[in-house]
């Protein structure tokens, strides 16, 4: 499971650090805020990707997912994004605990 949230993070860093130029030119916010908050969400996506070994990190990326849907309320294209990492973030995490249920199925077997 935290190997596909992990990728959807990684996609998600691309995407978010898309996203400063489109807050700035589109919405009019202004760069060093634009800056800030997106590209800060953008730097903690990657970490997060980064740190998926620890369940914290997991649970702090649900809090990314919020906060990018929720910066759609200031860039309403970005609500759009977020609600499509959002259903890529859950998808992630059912089809992985999917895989992590077929894996473990498959090593209790082996060792039998």
């Amino acid at each position: 499971m935290r190997r596909m949230c992990a990728v959807v993070l990684a996609i998600e860093f691309v995407v978010i650090g898309l996203a400063v130029p489109v807050a700035i030119q589109i919405a009019g916010i202004p760069a060093p805020v634009a800056g800030g908050v997106w590209g800060g969400l953008a730097v903690a996506a990657l970490a997060l990707s980064a740190l998926q070994r620890f369940t914290w990190a997991y649970y702090a990326g649900w809090v990314l997912q919020a906060a990018f849907l929720i910066s759609g309320f200031v860039v309403p294209g970005l609500a759009i994004l977020g609600v499509v990492f959002l259903a890529l973030w859950v998808s992630a995490v059912l089809l992985g605990r999917r895989t992590d249920a077929q894996d473990a199925a498959r090593e209790r077997a082996e060792q039998e």
